[in-house]
């Protein structure tokens, strides 16, 4: 555990490295140019990149010794950050920023490449879970990863715009650049033995999605899971999309900000319930009536437009989160060989990432063409509107409501399902074995 904390140490310090950088771009890229299409393809881009590259980073956990695989990861996140600081360099001094020079997307690429590659060190996070960490712990553990992201969210959602503000995105870079080369001495400096299978040793080194896919469909249940949280952020869709214009249809942006700021806090609070308290001997059943707390609120904070209620349902609905990603963690690590892990997990990734940008793209245009007219003076408005109210607020509330009803729906089916009881049964069978 010792060795797995300090692991856990150079972890935050390095995805701080790389969110921190990828927040203060963006806020740097609109105050600059005050060009929403500039950070809607700034954001689009990297969650589509890393739905598309989950499993190839995964086939490079399963194929390398962890250790080995997180320094790789950290390197090349540096060589790109060096590349970024040039193409900032690079940019023309002028009083707006020209969105058609080759150093600005040269900067945004670069950023990106190195943001992405970070992600090769969280699947190997997770892996080495199953490494270092006892069985009947391993849920803790994941806690402590959950806390973690959340103390690096926190950093970043506070820290990125305060440095942007005072300092200048070529200070940022600087500082990036030195998050960066102090993570990579930290972790040459921790040493611990890898277990490597002969099974893992003799499989060819290549990424083998059809492999994947079978060890998946070896495991009763796992694919239904694997789908069941690709829903879930698929539904995550209307957060991304709305939540930012029903914030601020509330509050000023300040203000909003610094909620976010304090919302970050409930990542933490999250991991640390799970670190002291665990899942329990059912993950599953935990992961479920989390989801069924989480879209129960979904559904009560819009009621009303307030930002008390606002402010509390997501702060509950954050407080899940961890608990949520802890117990996929844990019945992965325990029902998928080892020598897989990698390529499962980034399978998982992969799928469940590329769910939620999909819906945002979707809900945009719904929303603002017909939900919000809907209610902004239209039928809606006329039959609900005595009780629910009326306005664009409240047809971005009625999509909540509405994506909360359907979560709980699946859910509750989700829980009876014969997917659901399969997979429990294995994981028993898999941890008493």
């Amino acid at each position: 555990m010792q060795v797995f904390r300090r692991l856990l140490l150079n972890t935050l310090l390095a995805n701080t490295a790389n969110n921190f950088l990828w927040f203060a771009l963006t806020f740097w890229a609109y105050l600059e140019t005050r060009s929403v299409l500039a950070t809607s393809i700034i954001g689009g881009s990297y969650m589509a990149i890393a739905s598309i590259v989950g499993i190839f980073l995964g086939s490079i956990v399963d194929h390398n010794p962890k250790k080995k695989a997180m320094l790789g990861s950290t390197v090349v996140s540096l060589i790109c950050y060096v590349a970024a600081l040039f193409s900032y360099l690079a940019i023309p001094p002028q009083d707006k920023l020209d969105l058609a020079t080759l150093p600005f997307w040269s900067l945004v690429l670069f950023t990106l490449m190195g943001a992405i590659a970070g992600g090769v060190r969280n699947i190997a996070l997770s892996t080495l879970v199953t490494v270092l960490v006892d069985e009947d712990i391993r849920d803790r553990a994941n806690g402590m990863v959950g806390t973690v992201q959340g103390v690096g969210f926190a950093i970043t959602s506070v820290f990125s715009g305060l440095a942007i503000g005072f300092l200048g995105m070529g200070w940022c870079l600087g500082i990036v650049l030195f998050l960066s080369l102090v993570a990579i001495i930290h972790l040459i400096s921790i040493n611990f033995e890898e277990v490597k299978s002969q099974e893992a040793s003799d499989e060819p080194k290549k990424v083998d999605l059809k492999g994947t896919l079978r060890v998946i469909g070896l495991v009763p249940g796992l694919m239904g899971l694997i789908l069941f949280a690709t829903f879930n952020n698929f539904l995550g869709g209307v957060f991304m999309a709305l939540m930012d214009p029903y914030g601020l249809s509330l509050v000023s942006v300040e203000v909003w900000g610094f909620i976010w700021g304090f919302l970050s806090l409930a990542f933490i609070a999250g991991g640390i319930v799970v670190v002291r308290r665990g899942l329990g001997q059912k993950p599953l059943r935990s992961l479920l009536l989390a989801n069924v707390a989480m879209w129960s609120v979904c559904i009560l904070f819009p009621m009303r437009s307030s930002i008390v209620m606002l402010t509390a349902g997501i702060f509950v609905y954050m407080c899940l989160i961890p608990m949520c990603e802890a117990a996929e963690q844990t019945l992965l690590q325990t029902v998928v060989p080892l020598e897989r892990q990698g390529r499962v997990f980034g399978f998982a990734t992969t799928v469940e990432t590329a769910a939620a940008p999909i819906t945002a793209f979707i809900i945009g245009p719904v929303a603002e063409y017909w939900i919000i007219p809907f209610m902004d003076g239209g039928a809606g408005s006329r039959a609900i509107g005595s009780w629910f109210g009326s306005g664009p607020e409240r047809g971005m509330a009625l999509v909540f409501v509405i994506a909360g009803v359907i979560g709980l729906i699946v859910t509750l089916l989700a829980m009876r399902s014969r997917a659901y009881h399969a997979l429990s049964a294995h994981y028993e069978s898999a941890r008493s074995a």
